[in-house]
């Protein structure tokens, strides 16, 4: 990949041979790849590939082993805290499990962000918080509570609070998991709908192949702690690389292997257990 360019115009985040580890596991071993401005990027990966410990090097919640993260042209891991915070504030983010908070209504959820950091008076909040219910079809819902939600309902309130600041980034954790196809299907073309409309930079990390593909314009596939492939989303359907191949079709067989690592299966029946007395 080409060194860090002082011109930031095309792309808001560039990782660069990024490596971390949970203490003795080794998840991120030299990932390498570019967000450009305006457009969706999926990230594709099994479950556990470090995707969302990708993400929180993105935010600066982690700090990398080695390599650099840059966001719209500043290294994320050497702001200070009132820098990173100013920086977060230019991000959105749409959690696994939605992160509401369950003592609030979806209008307070709403509100939160935008009453913690900016000094708005409570008029141009109200307005401020049922246009954005309204673009993800819950202006009519906003006195319920959290609990009354349904699960794809639950989704689209938070994604309405990951666009309460109007950020310049949207990063989607898993968005479309557990959800029904309908509530599914609804959230992809929002995500799509809200990038364009808006004029966003999304960042959508799942291992749901068909509805990614739907709507991103590039994608980038994780395993083993490496970018294995990248390309358009058009072009990744139809890929022979073996990786993309059994991801995108859900093949058993190919480089991801079902078994977890471990001594040959003939060997371990070999092994009779100790006697109980």
């Amino acid at each position: 990949m080409p060194p860090l360019q002082e011109n930031h115009t095309d792309t808001l985040v560039e990782i660069r041979d990024l490596h971390f580890s949970y203490e003795n596991n080794q998840v991120l071993k030299g990932i390498n790849l570019a967000i450009p401005r305006g457009k969706v990027v999926a990230i594709l990966g099994v479950s556990g590939c470090g995707k969302t410990t990708l993400l929180r090097h993105v935010g600066g919640q982690l700090r990398p082993s080695r390599g650099s993260v840059a966001f719209d042209g500043q290294l994320v891991h050497e702001l200070n805290n009132a820098d990173l915070y100013a920086m977060r504030r230019k991000m959105g983010m749409m959690f696994q499990v939605s992160g509401l908070f369950s003592d609030l209504s979806v209008f307070d959820n709403i509100a939160y962000p935008m009453r913690e950091h900016t000094d708005l008076p409570e008029e141009a909040i109200h307005d401020l918080v049922l246009m954005k219910l309204h673009a993800v079809g819950l202006r009519g819902a906003h006195a319920l509570r959290t609990g009354e939600l349904s699960g794809g309902m639950e989704r689209r309130v938070a994604l309405a609070r990951a666009i309460a600041l109007d950020p310049m980034l949207i990063m989607y954790d898993e968005p479309f998991a557990g959800l029904d196809p309908i509530s599914l299907n609804t959230i992809a073309n929002l995500i799509r709908r809200l990038n364009d409309a808006l004029g966003l930079t999304s960042v959508v990390v799942t291992y749901d192949v068909s509805e990614s593909l739907k709507v991103a314009d590039y994608v980038y596939f994780i395993h083993d702690g490496v970018v294995v492939a990248e390309g358009n989303a058009a072009e990744m359907a139809g890929s022979a690389d073996p990786f993309v191949h059994q991801f995108v079709h859900a093949k058993p067989d190919g480089p991801v292997a079902f078994q977890y690592p471990s001594r040959p299966y003939p060997e371990e029946l070999e092994i009779k257990p100790a006697a109980p007395w």
